[in-house]
């Protein structure tokens, strides 16, 4: 059968990627439609804001799920998708915890790192046929990691979780107890302490990102991020604000 795509990602360099590692998982895609955001998605959906998309007569097999985007948060498109008889897979930059689980609470299906390499991403969508969940290495270690420390779930999300996905339902008895919630400099990745060191000294994205072995389209996501949670507007801000912080 023919396999029908949409893919929401708001940055058109990762979009295009992202249709290539589809096109290279699957021999029978039919057609890959890209959105840049959650209302143009609705509309492709034909449902509103905080409504249940219903499945037409041609529906889609397979969703990609940026979810930082310009309009709101992927999360919100997975809740809305609860109904659809599509596999809904999360395609971020985020592996921590407080993206992650989530995620996975609101029913997607796997969980995929833009950054992780072209042949990795193939290899994990390719699972989907097997049956199986596509996660990036990182995050099943992750997951494996709560597995084995036995941590239980947020009291808040026993009754409340879409469980219809193996990745969700495993994740369910894992998912770690919701810490207070720290300010937002003290939230930057790993990744993007790195970036913002680099940018403080005046690096450029590609520079950048051929020091971290990553794509400059990742670079300016992390960017993105990194102005989000600093609260600035500029490069120059962001390296005095991280100076004053001492974040780099």
């Amino acid at each position: 059968m023919a396999v029908k795509v949409l893919i929401l990602e708001d940055n058109p360099v990762a979009r295009g990627f992202l249709c290539r590692v589809v096109r290279e998982s699957f021999s029978d895609v039919s057609s890959i439609t890209e959105a840049g955001d959650l209302e143009a998605v609705r509309r492709l959906l034909g449902h509103a804001a905080g409504q249940r998309a219903a499945a037409s007569a041609d529906p889609y097999q397979l969703i990609l799920v940026d979810l930082e985007l310009p309009d709101g948060s992927g999360l919100e498109l997975l809740s809305e998708l609860a109904n659809y008889p599509a596999t809904r897979i999360v395609t971020t930059l985020y592996s921590d915890d407080e993206h992650l689980f989530p995620a996975l609470q609101c029913g997607a299906d796997g969980y995929l790192l833009k950054e992780d390499r072209f042949e990795v991403l193939v290899e994990e969508l390719q699972k989907i046929v097997r049956g199986q969940p596509p996660l990036s290495p990182a995050i099943a270690r992750r997951l494996l990691t709560h597995f084995r420390t036995g941590e239980g779930f947020p009291s808040h999300s026993s009754s409340a979780l879409h469980t219809g996905s193996g990745v969700a339902s495993a994740a369910i008895a894992a998912a770690p107890a919701a810490p207070a919630a720290p300010l937002d400099h003290e939230r930057l990745t790993p990744r993007e302490s790195e970036v913002l060191t680099y940018l403080s000294k005046g690096f450029t994205i590609k520079e950048i990102a051929n020091l971290m072995g990553i794509k400059w389209f990742t670079v300016n996501d992390h960017i993105k991020s990194i102005y989000k949670k600093l609260n600035v507007s500029s490069r120059a801000e962001a390296a005095v604000l991280a100076s004053k912080q001492g974040l780099v």
